[in-house]
């Protein structure tokens, strides 16, 4: 595991041949690999410059329906939230938005496969692995920086 900074706190990011496996909020500082493009995607994302990541990842675990949250979880763009309701309706079990929110929490790529974007019907901050603080922070960045590219 490598320790990137950010403004969120120290990241733990586990790579295995090149792919990411694992993100981890508040990693303790440790070696930093500024050669893996993980390292370099994750501090333009935070500098604001990078809104997709393109890192190869692979989400290990989870049972089918926390594999199928996680696809979802991937496919919303940068700077947009969904509900975790939403998710469950689009999973087929409109009844499911609790087993989302469990699936998000259970998501091994945090920041890089959004779950910070799944937030709690009216758009309430519900919910995060990483703590409503970094959520919210996560969130505030990729408003602030799709507001200033709709603008530019």
């Amino acid at each position: 595991m490598f320790v990137v900074d950010s403004p969120i706190g120290p990241l733990g990011v586990v790579a295995e041949d090149g792919v990411v496996v694992g993100v981890r909020f508040g990693a303790r500082p440790g070696p930093a690999d500024t050669g893996h493009p993980a390292v370099a995607e994750l501090r333009a994302y935070f500098a604001g410059e990078l809104t997709e990541f393109t890192v190869p990842v692979e989400m290990r675990g989870g049972s089918a329906f926390e594999r199928a949250v996680w696809a979802e979880i991937a496919r919303i763009p940068y700077g947009e939230m969904i509900t975790y309701g939403a998710i469950a309706t689009a999973l087929g079990d409109p009844g499911a938005a609790r087993a989302v929110g469990t699936a998000c929490n259970h998501n091994p790529v945090p920041v890089i496969v959004p779950c910070h974007r799944v937030v709690g019907a009216g758009g309430k901050m519900v919910g995060f692995g990483g703590g409503l603080d970094r959520k919210r922070r996560l969130l505030e960045l990729e408003a602030r920086v799709a507001l200033t590219r709709a603008w530019s």
